[in-house]
């Protein structure tokens, strides 16, 4: 039987849009208490209407996943507004049309890992030691099928995405014993603003078989309804025409 996410503290990063967005939105119907947060706060805010429409408020706050102090103010801004953390979605990235090594420079490479990568290790280590404390938590990492197959997603795309399994993979095998959980999901191609910074978008018809947001949260969700006894460690996820 799967566990019920009423009441559970959920903090998703990167909930202004796709993913982390349609995490929030499942979440929040599940009846989890959602602290939402990005650097966008104008989406956020549309998100907070959106839901507290349909009957699920939420919280919100704004902050930037590649700045250490934000992403600890994040933590305790939850803890205060919401209680101590059980889940956390880490949901945010980015990526760029200099992808290639001939256009590939250190501020770009820099951002990248700075978001994709850093950004999971700031806000992880800001809401471990509660967790810790607690003895339960679950820690959930999108990444992507670039973090385990190469493709020519680029250098530090797929830098920052293997990494962040091997920071998932880590934590777990540090703190299963305290009773902490780690996840990471590795989608395939999902129908997100994140294709507008790739090369060459995919055409009409290839987005058309896309993955959605909404199937990535599903999984996100089905992963957080395991009991404490059970843990999806990775898990791949990709549209069914490949």
């Amino acid at each position: 039987m799967s566990v019920s996410l009423q009441d559970q503290v959920v903090l998703v990063v990167g909930a202004s849009s796709g993913i982390g967005r349609a995490s929030a939105k499942l979440l929040a119907r599940e009846g989890a208490r959602v602290m939402a947060s990005a650097r966008r706060n104008e989406r956020l805010e549309e998100l907070r209407a959106a839901l507290s429409a349909e009957g699920h408020p939420i919280a919100i706050h704004a902050a930037d996943a590649g700045v250490l102090s934000e992403m600890e103010q994040l933590a305790q801004a939850t803890v205060a507004e919401l209680g101590p953390i059980d889940i956390l979605v880490y949901a945010t990235g980015t990526n760029t049309p200099d992808r290639a090594m001939k256009r590939l420079r250190p501020p770009i490479w820099d951002e990248l890992i700075a978001v994709n990568l850093n950004g999971a290790y700031y806000i992880t280590q800001a809401v471990l030691p509660a967790m810790r404390a607690a003895g339960h938590g679950l820690l959930v990492y999108v990444s992507s099928v670039s973090g385990h197959t190469p493709d020519v997603s680029g250098a530090a795309y797929q830098a920052s995405k293997r990494g962040m399994l091997g920071l998932a993979h880590a934590i777990r095998v540090e703190e299963k014993e305290n009773g902490i959980r780690t996840c990471v999901v590795c989608p395939g191609l999902v129908d997100t603003e994140i294709l507008d910074k790739r090369p060459v978008k995919p055409d009409s018809a290839t987005l058309a078989k896309a993955l959605r947001p909404e199937d990535v949260a599903e999984a996100i969700v089905a992963a957080a309804k395991l009991p404490p006894r059970a843990v999806i460690t990775e898990m791949t996820i990709v549209p069914t025409y490949l």
